[in-house]
């Protein structure tokens, strides 16, 4: 083992993944162990906080000695903890962050606290070496949908944000209210494939303020006027072209919002990130734009788009290179902002 290797164990439990994973020298992932809840929390349509905080304190040691064990590294080897902070369930992200402190203490070891977006925005230098700050990048999860200037490693500039419900979050309540249950995303990417996505014209917001700003609640509520008013007329409901017809509205949205800000801030490299970025349709939208416009497009594999370690500890690298520095009085901050300063006591 080379002593100029730096190896960040990078915990995240900001929802209903409790995960770990080792990486080395920011780049390389020796282990990436994600224990999934989805089935657990399907029954109730989403996520339940404290069922999700209860299943992390069960399972956040094994996944921590299991990405050690993958990685063949030792916790006297490693280098610093980094770890999600915010913003997520308070609850779930409690957890993560009690165990990280526990190590970092009786290991003497750096800590570090990550913010989750600036974890998914670091997915994509795990399979891109060559992009670098600066670039744009679109993050679209369940609980944010966000359009970032990426002006350096750890450093970002909020060109636009959802005004009401996230991408992801519209995508679960219509898989909702169409029958495809929970989770909604996967769902409806998969049933649009068998639907027209032009059979009915839902609306595409614009938010007057800040035209990079997104709004899916009306979209969300103009689904719902639709299925009210197809029941009241007896007329049948085609689950694939209401499927296919509201995923299209979404992903014109984005495309939109995501090509004006790279010709605006004149930049030749989009990135895109956050569960929502596994989407097939969004993907093949996105590309088809970046190839019109001469830009350079950049996404992580699915697996590292939904909430992973991986990511964090990628993140926790730049942070680490940069003297980021958190002390035990690290606490968890649900609502925390992109950009916004991390405590870092002593």
């Amino acid at each position: 083992m080379n002593s100029s290797d730096v190896y960040i164990l990078a915990i995240e439990s900001s929802c209903d993944e409790t995960a770990a994973a080792v990486v080395k020298n920011g780049r390389e992932i020796l282990s990436n162990v994600i224990s999934s809840q989805i089935a657990l929390h399907t029954v109730y349509g989403g996520v339940v906080p404290e069922i999700a905080s209860r299943k992390h304190i069960e399972k956040i040691n094994q996944v921590i000695e299991e990405a050690l064990q993958e990685a063949g590294v030792t916790l006297q080897e490693i280098t610093a903890i980094a770890v999600t902070c915010g913003p997520g369930l308070v609850g779930a992200l409690l957890v993560g962050v009690s165990a990280a402190k526990a190590l970092a203490f009786a290991l003497k070891k750096p800590l570090i606290g990550i913010h989750h977006i600036e974890g998914h925005i670091s997915a994509n230098y795990i399979e891109h070496e060559e992009l670098k700050p600066p670039y744009i990048c679109l993050v679209v999860s369940g609980g944010h949908s966000h359009l970032v200037k990426v002006t350096d490693y750890g450093e970002y500039e909020i060109l636009g944000r959802t005004r009401d419900d996230a991408a992801g979050e519209a995508f679960d309540k219509v898989a909702r209210a169409i029958g495809l249950g929970y989770p909604g995303g996967p769902k409806i990417d998969k049933v649009s494939r068998e639907g027209n996505p032009e059979a009915i014209h839902f609306p595409r917001a614009k938010v007057g303020e800040n035209e990079y700003d997104f709004s899916f609640s009306g979209l969300k509520s103009a689904v719902l006027n639709y299925l009210n008013t197809c029941e009241m007329k007896g007329e049948e409901i085609s689950q694939a072209d209401v499927a296919a017809s509201f995923q299209k509205a979404v992903v014109d949205v984005l495309v939109e919002h995501s090509m004006k800000a790279v010709k605006d801030q004149g930049l030749r490299d989009f990135a895109i990130a956050g569960g929502v970025a596994s989407n097939s349709h969004l993907r093949d939208a996105l590309i088809a734009a970046c190839k019109k416009e001469g830009v350079h497009y950049y996404s992580p594999s699915p697996v590292y788009c939904t909430d992973n370690a991986a990511m964090i500890g990628v993140a926790g690298y730049h942070e680490y290179l940069k003297g980021v520095r958190h002390g035990y009085d690290l606490n968890a901050i649900p609502n925390l902002r992109l950009g916004e300063e991390i405590y870092a006591g002593k």
